[in-house]
């Protein structure tokens, strides 16, 4: 419930609890015997003191689960200032810590050894987040290996998900993010596949849609939603980058290559034709063969041509 009207009430307990500890020395104290209101008075201000632990506020895009004695009882989205049963746990979850710092500590006093473990809060985010990852060396479907990243932006959906189904929530998006983005990558190919067939590179759109899909799927079990998954960095890994460079390059001469002659040959046979229909000059097949040779040669050479002049004929 809203929090105003109980700060109210808790503070009336905390001082009426004084006051009527007040009330009941002053009475014993007149009547010469015991007064109840001695006994009444602490418990009325205990009473206050506990409720007003029941406070707590929310910001905005924020929410916090509501534990008690290890049942849940829904979840608080709205934002603002709020009350509800003190009891009400404000921690979800501990969870023993991993990697360097999980070592166990020793306790000098007791002689006791125990796991270190992280606190996790009753407050969960439902803001919009992003998880960059770090670089992954993957092969792709070809078996090429190469570097890739990705950053995906991530909500909470499902707060009761998010606190009990995983340890850590956010540890859980990192690692599946990271294992879809390997998985999605050993699907297609950095480039140069088949005809019509996706690639890396070149769709984009559809690996991300694709990433993006693998990750809803993943992270559902977590309550986690995913509002987009994009790549960030895609290149071959060092240790070929060199090879496929000179691959692109050969291919990308070759590409030229192939456009230079088709125009050629174009061009020459537009002249060819040209001359025959205007009458210009009457070429046998011989001559039309040291033509189109001559041409092709100054259309497709690499360096400007230096024209060599004939002074003779064709045939001395």
């Amino acid at each position: 419930m809203s929090g105003w009207p109980m700060l109210a009430l808790n503070v009336a307990l905390v001082l009426g609890g004084i006051a009527v500890l007040i009330l009941g020395i002053i009475d014993a104290d007149k009547q010469r015997h015991f007064s109840w209101l001695i006994i009444a008075g602490p418990l009325i201000e205990t009473l206050g003191i506990i409720s007003l632990c029941g406070h707590f506020t929310l910001q905005p895009n924020e929410a916090r689960v509501l534990i008690l004695f290890g049942y849940y009882h829904g979840t608080a989205r709205e934002s603002g200032f709020f009350w509800a049963n003190p009891f009400y746990s404000r921690v979800r979850a501990r969870i023993p810590l991993t990697g360097p710092e999980s070592a166990p500590v020793r306790n000098p006093q007791t002689g006791r050894t125990s796991s270190p473990h992280r606190t996790l809060s009753a407050k969960l985010s439902l803001r919009a987040r992003n998880f960059i990852s770090d670089k992954l060396k993957v092969n792709d479907k070809r078996g090429n290996p190469v570097e890739i990243a990705a950053v995906v932006v991530w909500r909470v959906a499902d707060t009761a998900r998010a606190a009990f189904d995983v340890d850590d929530f956010e540890s859980y998006v990192q690692i599946q993010s990271e294992s879809a983005i390997r998985h999605i990558a050993s699907l297609y190919s950095y480039d140069h596949s088949e005809e019509n067939e996706p690639t890396l590179r070149d769709s984009a759109d559809e690996v991300a849609a694709a990433l993006q899909r693998e990750l809803k799927v993943r992270l559902e079990k977590a309550g986690v939603t995913v509002d987009e998954a994009r790549l960030t960095h895609l290149a071959y890994a060092p240790e070929i980058a060199q090879a496929m460079l000179r691959r692109q390059q050969a291919e990308a001469v070759i590409a030229a290559r192939q456009k230079i002659v088709h125009g050629a040959v174009s061009m020459v046979d537009m002249a060819l034709r040209e001359l025959s229909e205007k009458g210009v000059i009457q070429l046998d097949e011989e001559r039309k063969a040291a033509m189109v040779s001559n041409l092709l040669v100054v259309l497709c050479s690499d360096h400007e041509t230096t024209p060599v002049i004939n002074t003779g004929t064709l045939y001395n």
